[in-house]
């Protein structure tokens, strides 16, 4: 009951959404890999081993010199919105706004699949330069500009989580971690990096950088284009300063306060979810190919049949549920990375070495298979 009583509504909310978008951008990691594969199969008759390059042009594998240099590359982008935010505003809403559209189209996806299906073939309509899109995508883009229009005049908190939800999905499924030594050294390093920036900054720069930047909000670029055109006092004016959908945020039961996440707490361990998923599904299909051969001798088979991917999620949903109580008791915004890495890489370096999986999983173990099985590439 202690610890009931140290979570509000805004913070269960906030753990729910991040868990559920977790699974969900996972999932349709796994589906577009399948999609993928399909095409390759139909495209061509010629066999090879699949590789990160022949999947599909807009997934980006990570590779080790990434994982390293990905948090100095946040550090700097976080020191340049600190100290030019004024002069950057307008063109980082714009761009945050494009992609946000992208993503919330491509989150909205499968449902106008579902609801085009009935009434319409899946035949793929020409828009000269502009490339060829089925009926379903063109709506669930339709939708997603509709969205981001609204969000843009009136600023409300919920189209900015919608925003930010299809950012976290399509994320997870477009980004790849090929292997678990790429995927400690971008844990760490981004624990190291959150950990700093939360803590730390205000001690350099008198000021939590972290939460200043995530929480500035930035002028909306109507009432920017209003007073550049000299549309008059009473255009443009109106319209509300715009917080950037790069956080889940939700409102406590009282109104009082936010809780809020920013997405890189939801990304990153759904891309460990996503990578495990993938050895699991390879795993399955080894020891269906093997005949059910049995795991090492000092290994019970109920320990094998234990999933890496329940093993991940349960350790992300734990890791999460730490940082909301730490948040919660100490009142302060908390690194979710420092709960989070740990609940998660430490259980699966565990169970991985147990299983004796833990050499294989360390150095891309999809490489080994051939394209005439149904497996998965990350």
């Amino acid at each position: 009951s202690r610890a009931y009583s140290l979570v509000d509504s805004s913070q269960v909310s906030t753990f729910l959404i991040s868990i559920l978008l977790i699974v969900y951008g996972s999932f349709r990691s796994l589906n577009m890999d399948f999609e993928n594969q399909d095409k390759e199969k139909d495209n061509s008759s010629a066999a090879g081993s699949f590789n990160g390059n022949s999947t599909n042009n807009s997934i980006q594998t990570i590779d080790s010199t990434q994982a390293l240099f990905l948090p100095i590359g946040a550090s700097v982008s976080l020191l340049v919105m600190f100290f030019f935010f004024d002069s950057v505003q307008v063109v980082f809403t714009i761009c945050t706004a494009v992609l946000a559209t992208i993503a919330f189209a491509f989150l909205l996806l499968p449902m106008c699949q579902y609801l085009t299906r009935p009434c319409s073939p899946q035949n793929k309509i020409s828009f000269g330069c502009c490339g060829r899109f089925t009926a379903a995508e063109l709506l669930s883009f339709s939708l997603s500009v509709m969205l981001v229009l609204i969000w843009v005049l009136t600023g409300h908190w919920l189209l900015m989580d919608a925003l930010a939800m299809g950012l976290c999905v399509a994320m997870i499924a477009f980004v790849r971690l090929p292997s678990l030594k790429v995927s400690c050294l971008l844990l760490s390093g981004l624990l190291i990096y959150d950990v700093f920036w939360v803590f730390f900054s205000a001690y350099i720069f008198n000021s939590n950088v972290m939460v200043k930047v995530a929480t500035q909000p930035a002028d909306n670029p109507l009432d920017v284009l209003s007073r550049k055109l000299h549309l008059g006092p009473n255009v443009g004016r109106d319209v509300p300063r715009l917080s950037l959908p790069g956080k889940l945020v939700f409102p406590s039961s009282t109104g009082s306060h936010f809780s809020m996440l920013g997405i890189g707490d939801i990304v990153m361990p759904g891309l460990l979810l996503c990578f495990v998923l993938r050895y699991d599904n390879y795993k399955k299909q080894a020891n269906s190919d093997s005949c059910g051969g049995p795991g090492p001798g000092n290994i019970s088979g109920r320990m094998q049949k234990v999933s890496y991917f329940h093993c991940t999620l349960i350790g992300a949903a734990v890791g999460l549920l730490t940082a909301t109580v730490a948040s919660r008791i100490h009142r302060a915004a908390q690194p979710a990375l420092l709960y989070l890495v740990p609940f998660t890489l430490l259980p699966l370096l565990t169970m991985a070495y147990l299983k004796g999986d833990l050499r294989r999983m360390w150095s891309e173990p999809f490489h080994s298979k051939s394209s005439s099985s149904r497996f998965l590439e990350v």
